[in-house]
């Protein structure tokens, strides 16, 4: 594990060997996900897929998560300072993420138009990236394109839970589990977040894209892959059965083949 240097805030990532020559697989965690909360046991489906794929890989910990330095006042007033912004998140966080914080890292990791494996936000960040970015594909499993009710209840619940075991449970895998906490649920539980709709930005999706989404997701339903397929006529849809809102923990060895065919088949 290292820490990069973006405008003064060090982000937690961890590099996954692999041959030259092929796009690396570049992997964007959940709302509350890290680079640890990639493993499950003793498996590490990152290591995997990049094994199955012949690619090399990057994770990171977005800021806030992991072992990334914390959001400063993380329920305080929004505001920005300099690069970051500070406090609670607006409901442009995501949109900030792809388009200003995910630019500065790739040129700080010298990576060039990865491929993007993204889940629940992180899917949302890649699209979101993808659609103004150049990229050599885009893997999105459980994404977000509209704010559903499932979505809202599941969150509220996990506010009801946090006090309730959670945060010891997430305590292990972030050095500061209310700033990983609480930027997530607060904004997902405004009432400014509910108007969030990335479905146009999906129009603006060129490259290889693939949709992933278990049929029994508690965080949204396949109306989000619905609502990016009339966009992105190209896509490639995977549904699983048996699968909740984590293909890569409920379907890991599915969906390592499926990501594998999809991407033996670029150029």
């Amino acid at each position: 594990m290292q820490r990069i240097d973006i405008h003064g805030v060090a982000l937690e990532v961890e590099r996954i060997d692999g041959p030259a020559g092929r796009a690396p697989l570049l992997f964007l965690h959940e709302g509350l996900g890290s680079v640890s909360m990639w493993r499950q046991r003793d498996r590490s489906w990152p290591h995997e897929l990049c094994a199955a794929t012949g690619r090399s890989g990057v994770l990171y910990s977005r800021r806030g998560y992991g072992r990334s330095d914390p959001v400063p006042d993380v329920r305080g007033e929004p505001g920005t300072r300099g690069f970051w912004s500070v406090g609670r998140h607006g409901p442009d966080y995501m949109h900030r993420e792809a388009l200003t914080v995910l630019p500065a890292l790739l040129d700080a990791l010298g990576l060039r138009q990865p491929v993007l494996v993204g889940h629940s936000d992180g899917a949302t960040i890649a699209l979101l990236h993808a659609a103004s970015h150049p990229v050599t594909a885009t893997v999105v499993m459980a994404p977000h394109v509209f704010v559903e009710d499932v979505a809202i209840q599941a969150i509220t619940a996990a506010r009801d839970a946090f006090d309730r075991g959670l945060r010891e449970r997430l305590a292990r895998h972030h050095a500061d589990v209310e700033s990983a906490f609480w930027q997530w649920n607060d904004v997902w539980l405004s009432a400014a977040f509910r108007s969030f709709d990335i479905r146009p930005a999906c129009g603006r999706i060129g490259s290889p894209l693939m949709l992933v989404q278990g049929l029994q997701d508690e965080y949204g339903t396949l109306e989000q892959l619905r609502a990016i397929e009339q966009r992105v006529p190209h896509a490639v849809t995977l549904e699983l059965a048996d699968c909740g809102h984590s293909p890569h923990r409920d379907q890991p060895q599915a969906l390592t083949r499926a990501v594998a065919d999809f991407l033996a088949a670029l150029p």
